[in-house]
């Protein structure tokens, strides 16, 4: 780099929010500050989960070396999908004012949290029109709701005392909103949201997305008639390099105690299970391996479809066998991976191009070998692919899961293979180490 440059990032959740792009957006941040570049975060002051809300919004404040400005948001929470996009809509307004009184800015990075907050940093370039917009897709709307849809509108809602105007505010929206669940292409909302990626594209400067798919569902759907776009990259997600230093942990989750997992061979999904993931052909796979063969399916978060795998695996019988349990903070989830014998990965088919897998680059890390259900051509089939750390099956193919279960136990050469390709995948291609200098190249281009 041959002089400083001025770098906004634009994403609603940041550290000491827990969410996968907090910390990436701080990763990108801190590096890109060391090198000597004037870096601004714009960001929510409330946090993504209910540990890190009520916190309240700090006006600015820095972390290590980046300009952190925290905007207020309500922080209803993802209960209902008013109050999601109360929060949405809170923050995509106040980015869009802080980011036009911003100082011209070399390079503005938005994020997809929220969906069209990109829209914020093109407003910044209409009024500093020397400024590159660079759109970082972690998502894509409207196109992930019309292929797997929202169900998050739960029941009645009970008010026990009085409520905050927030509150009162997103029951009111709740009618109009409705529309957002049934989100259908070619309907109404779903083509004004359209025209709205339409007119943001043509005003970026580089799209980065993070598999072929996602770039490729990007370009084909919001490309000009005449096959004009901005330039594209694919920059897969990272874990930190410092963070899984090579060889194992010293220390095994204690979990791994439990008579439900002690002395198996444990099959870890760890992290999110939500309407992008499907658990049928994983279940069934359970269920092909008698409980005498010594498996356990050790599934740890939870997620929209938590319960669903709860019920599945009881009608199937094999309740014994998928054992559940919560979420554990992040720097215990070294110590949950050291003990299980692979890693397990789910996509859904229609999922492709809208969704990446995010917790592929900590089991490479650890070393686990992925077992992967899912499409070909997503991020977690690539890496398979390329460097031959693991497993990959369609969705449906019962007996080749269970197969590859079994060898993974008993041919511990085989696994000892895969989990050495799975390290050096990581450090390869998916740790900061490897990926952050592509992102030096993005920043950077004329």
């Amino acid at each position: 780099m041959s002089e400083q440059r001025r770098i906004t990032l634009v994403n609603q959740f940041f550290p000491p929010d827990i969410s996968p792009t907090a910390h990436l957006t701080a990763s990108l941040a801190a590096h890109l500050a060391a090198r000597g570049d004037e870096v601004t975060v714009v960001t929510g002051g409330e946090g993504y989960v209910k540990e890190t809300r009520g916190r309240g919004a700090q006006a600015v404040e820095e972390v290590d070396g980046v300009r952190v400005v925290r905007l207020w948001t309500p922080a209803l929470g993802k209960s209902t999908v008013a109050k999601r996009l109360s929060d949405y809509a809170s923050f995509l307004v106040g980015a869009t004012l802080r980011l036009v009184r911003l100082p011209r800015q070399d390079v503005v990075v938005s994020l997809t949290t929220p969906p069209f907050v990109v829209v914020s940093a093109v407003a910044h370039k209409l009024v500093r029109r020397r400024c590159r917009v660079v759109l970082w897709s972690m998502d894509c709307y409207p196109d992930v709701i019309e292929r797997l849809g929202s169900r998050t509108e739960g029941g009645p809602v009970v008010h026990v005392g009085r409520r905050r105007p927030a509150e009162a505010a997103a029951e009111t929206l709740r009618g109009w909103l409705r529309p957002v669940a049934s989100l259908r292409q070619g309907g109404p909302l779903s083509t004004g949201l359209r025209a709205v990626n339409r007119w943001s594209f043509r005003r970026l400067d580089q799209v980065v997305a993070l598999d072929e798919a996602m770039r490729d569902l990007l370009i084909g759907g919001y490309g000009s008639s005449d096959g004009a776009h901005p330039p594209s990259t694919v920059i897969a997600n990272w874990e930190a390099l410092a963070a899984f230093p090579p060889g194992p942990p010293t220390v095994t989750w204690a979990g791994y105690d439990d008579p439900a997992l002690a002395d198996r061979f444990v099959v870890l999904y760890l992290g999110n299970l939500g309407y992008g993931h499907r658990v049928e052909t994983v279940v069934a796979a359970a269920g092909r391996l008698s409980a005498d063969e010594g498996v356990a399916w050790l599934f740890m978060g939870g997620g929209v479809r938590w319960e669903q795998l709860a019920g599945l695996a009881a009608t199937e019988g094999v309740a014994d066998r998928v054992v559940r349990r919560d979420y554990v903070a992040k720097e215990e989830t070294r110590a949950v991976m050291a003990g299980a014998g692979c890693a397990l990965i789910v996509l859904a088919d229609e999922a492709l191009g809208v969704m990446s897998p995010s917790k592929l680059h900590a089991n490479l890390a650890a070393g686990l070998a992925i077992l992967y259900v899912g499409p070909e051509g997503s991020n977690v089939d690539a890496a398979i692919r390329r460097f031959g750390c693991g497993v990959s099956l369609r969705s449906g193919d019962v007996e080749g899961l269970a197969n590859a279960v079994r060898r993974l136990r008993d041919d511990r050469p085989w696994r000892d293979e895969l989990s050495a390709n799975a390290r050096r995948a990581f450090e390869e291609a998916y740790c900061d180490r490897a990926t952050l200098p592509r992102w030096d190249a993005v920043i950077d281009a004329p």
